[in-house]
């Protein structure tokens, strides 16, 4: 029995496929930091030297967000959702440590466990990019480690000499607060329950970055869903068309944020304007045709009921999955082995 009533059964496939069968839905969203985050690699923000737009050849540095910074904060927040409802355990199921191979995270975020088996994941998420270039989107901070007294003077801790000014003193740079990253999260051959599992995820989503910082503030705000025989624009593509367009409105204008009104609608008219020049067949659900598909979700998603049987019909898909194929390569294994 299908749960949504806005989108039609022909974008879904009936259960989880073994092969790639050519369906694809992809999310559209702006990802917008609201504290200071860390997208780092080696104690540095991630950055990229790329064109400023498809139009305007001038070239800049930009923050990236690495793939992995997105969907791993994304499937941790659906997996914890499943062990609240019961559906998972932390001992028979642990990230990057022990899989169980029959849940809807590994199956539709993927997993890799040497002999043991694999998954591909079904969630492809690539590199997105700050519309704003590196030097007006960061801010560096000098963080100091005080003493218990409130201050950075000793007071003879640890054998120090008393009233020493500590030399626990560093700097680090962070990405300022309303920076804004599109990216588009694509599900393979989505099921409807597996679609409304990452649609899920991406909405509850708070937290990227360094997982060891207090800060890292980030609020998905998705504009649409394209349903698609095949993949769509970059993330890249996508970011040098919104800066395209803002520029052209006078509506970047640094150092002063990005109005994030001015971002969405230059992220719908440029995605549209992507769109109109692919070569795939594809139906998209972005402006108002979109309302109406995200206001069910997060009335689905808003109530314990409605997640609940989200929840159910991927545990029940994924354990199907796993029944039919994944355990038959374990077995194939396991008699390659004798």
């Amino acid at each position: 029995m299908a749960i949504l009533k806005t989108v039609e059964s022909k974008f879904f496939q009936a259960e989880i496929p073994y092969k790639p069968m050519g369906k694809y839905a992809h999310f559209l969203t702006i990802r917008i930091t609201e504290s200071y985050p860390l997208f780092q690699t080696d104690a540095e923000l991630n950055k990229a030297r790329v064109r400023a737009g498809v139009k305007d050849k001038t070239t800049i540095s930009r923050l990236s967000m690495f793939k992995r910074k997105q969907s791993t904060p994304e499937r941790l927040v659906g997996r914890e959702l499943l062990r609240n409802y019961g559906l998972m355990t932390a001992e028979e199921c642990e990230y990057n440590v022990n899989f169980a191979m029959d849940n809807p995270d590994c199956i539709i975020y993927g997993f890799a466990i040497g002999d043991s088996g694999s998954e591909k994941s079904k969630v492809v998420v690539d590199t997105a990019f700050s519309i704003t270039a590196f030097d007006e989107s960061h801010e560096t901070f000098t963080l100091n480690a005080p003493y218990e007294n409130g201050t950075m003077a000793s007071k003879g801790e640890n054998g120090s000499k008393p009233g020493e000014v500590t030399s626990r003193i560093n700097q680090q740079d962070h990405i300022r607060p309303q920076v804004f990253f599109p990216s588009i999260v694509t599900l393979k051959d989505p099921t409807e329950a597996s679609f409304l599992y990452v649609f899920n995820n991406i909405l509850r989503t708070r937290h990227y970055g360094a997982q060891t910082t207090r800060t890292g503030r980030v609020r998905n705000e998705l504009i649409g869903v394209v349903f698609a025989d095949g993949e769509i624009t970059s993330n890249l593509r996508w970011t040098q068309a919104i800066y395209d367009q803002m520029k052209s409105n006078n509506t970047i204008n640094p150092p002063d944020p990005l109005d994030e009104d001015d971002v969405i609608t230059a992220a719908k008219n440029a995605i549209e304007a992507l769109m109109a020049d692919e070569f795939i067949v594809h139906t998209d659900f972005i402006g108002d045709a979109f309302v109406s598909l995200i206001n069910e979700v997060k009335t689905l998603t808003g109530s314990e009921k409605g997640i609940q049987a989200i929840l159910e019909k991927a545990d029940a898909e994924a354990k199907d999955y796993a029944k039919k194929h994944i355990s038959k390569k374990k077995t194939t294994a396991k008699v390659g082995k004798e």
